[in-house]
């Protein structure tokens, strides 16, 4: 009863969460899909199984426990490849573990649906953890992986699902914010050099469209998706502050916060949210948002169609095998340089959580299974992503940053972990998690309803309300 009253509490507070810094490739329609099962039934009560005595960094996949047996059933957000690349997974796993039989769950609606099923405790034994679940009560559902002090010596993104000091979640992969885009497109325009400010993409834009007749459309919004335009705000803080503190220690105590005065020229928040409203007013999006698709969106960017589309990292993958042109797909740094240097945020993506209720043996094989993901099948490079590993090298998908500086969030301070979560809710713009506030940008940019130093006022309104009812000391 315990974990449905929370589940109720956040159902309330994000019921639209979207994970928008973990996103895939998704969309947002109907319930779940696909599952693919490999390996035979398995029986309980492996000797072998006491994961309790051995954490995540000190199994060696391949030589630990290789005699457990179990039977092991994850979600997963990933409907693209559940029959494809994960039944390869779990024919590569199973020949060191061949009585783990595992099961995947493909759920189309991810984050809301799974959510909902975490209300009960059989909801399988792993899971992408859905961002709707604080970090707080993340005891409540995963078992613990081991101190985040440890594990963060050989793991990039550990602090992401972790509470005091213990990590929960394990990152499947890394995605960094930039701009996905067809090199082509921009060659055959004349633009040989990539943006750097706002204006300078703006224009690059106005280019594309004076030189193909408006044939080809220079950013696409992906408005109707819904989930897809919460990505914008992924870029408001390392890429557009160039201060890894911003997002976690002081966005939910700055005044104003959205306010174009309160960084300079071309830089900070309002930056990025103007780009995008800007490039609607100025008639450089799609002509009528409602109508677009995201399925279609990444053949059309594959052949040329669309010229650019504001996504993570891990969509560059997705662009690259959408047609027969996978070498024309490029990825940018987003278009923001502050003190004369471009910086790209780094965060992770959805992490894998263990369910705290499962038996003991089949804690155990999921550490290990997790543990091979992480370490051994190549998922996060074969994605585009950043390697979970440590100093692990970064996919070619990335070769634009190599002059970028990267920026990882910094952490929340010990007992102010839900700050920034509290502000963030209670001001009803439910950043990274809704998308309703950056389609709000759209519309009012399409139909001239709202200046964007108008909008913002309105948020910086309910972010200052936010403050005060949670009797935040606004520096």
């Amino acid at each position: 009863m315990k974990n449905v009253k929370k589940l109720c509490s956040v159902l309330l507070a994000g019921a639209l969460a979207l994970s928008a810094t973990a996103c895939t490739g998704s969309s947002s329609s109907s319930n779940s899909a696909g599952s693919t099962t490999a390996g035979s039934t398995a029986s309980t009560g492996s000797t072998a199984a006491k994961s309790n005595a051995t954490d995540f960094n000190s199994l060696k996949v391949g030589t630990d426990h290789t005699d457990i047996k179990a039977d092991l059933k994850i979600l997963t957000h990933r409907t693209d490849i559940v029959n494809t690349t994960f039944k390869k997974y779990i024919t590569e796993f199973q020949k060191m573990y061949p009585n783990v039989t595992i099961k995947y769950e493909s759920v189309t609606n991810y984050a809301d649906d799974v959510t909902t099923r975490m209300s009960t405790d059989n909801w399988g034994d792993v899971c992408m953890i859905p961002a709707s679940i604080p970090n707080t009560e993340l005891a409540d559902h995963f078992e613990p992986l081991g101190e985040v002090d440890t594990l963060s010596k050989t793991y990039n993104f550990v602090t992401n699902k972790a509470y005091d000091g213990t990590c929960y979640g394990m990152s499947s992969t890394g995605n960094v914010q930039g701009i996905v885009y067809n090199k082509k497109v921009f060659k055959n325009a004349g633009l040989s050099d990539l943006p750097k400010t706002p204006e300078e993409f703006l224009k690059d834009l106005q280019t594309i469209k004076d030189k193909t007749g408006g044939k080809i459309i220079p950013l696409y919004t992906n408005f109707a998706a819904k989930w897809t335009m919460g990505a914008w705000d992924a870029y408001i803080g390392g890429c557009a502050t160039g201060n890894p503190d911003f997002m976690n220690l002081k966005l939910a105590k700055m005044k104003d916060p959205f306010a174009k005065a309160s960084f300079s020229e071309g830089t900070g928040p309002y930056a990025v949210y103007n780009t995008l409203y800007e490039a609607v007013k100025r008639k450089l999006t799609e002509a009528d948002p409602t109508t677009t698709d995201w399925e279609s969106s990444k053949t059309k960017i594959n052949n040329g169609d669309i010229a650019t589309m504001v996504l993570g990292s891990w969509a560059v993958t997705q662009m690259q095998q959408a047609g027969k042109n996978a070498d024309d797909i490029g990825y940018m740094p987003f278009p923001i340089t502050v003190n004369g240097k471009q910086y790209a945020t780094m965060g992770s993506d959805y992490c894998y959580g263990i369910n705290k209720n499962s038996s003991d043996d089949n804690k155990l094989a999921a550490k290990l299974y997790i543990k091979w993901l992480t370490e051994k099948s190549n998922f996060a490079y074969n994605e585009g992503g950043v390697p979970i590993v440590k100093g692990a090298e970064l996919p070619k998908t990335l070769e634009g940053f190599k002059n970028i500086q990267m920026i990882e969030d910094t952490p929340a301070k010990k007992g102010e972990e839900d700050v920034f979560t509290n502000v963030n809710n209670d001001s009803e713009l439910s950043l990274n998690s809704d998308n309703k506030h950056v389609q709000d940008i759209v519309e009012a940019a399409l139909n001239g309803t709202k200046t964007m130093d108008e909008i913002v006022s309105e948020w910086n309104q309910k972010w200052a309300d936010a403050q005060k009812k949670d009797n935040i000391t606004v520096g």
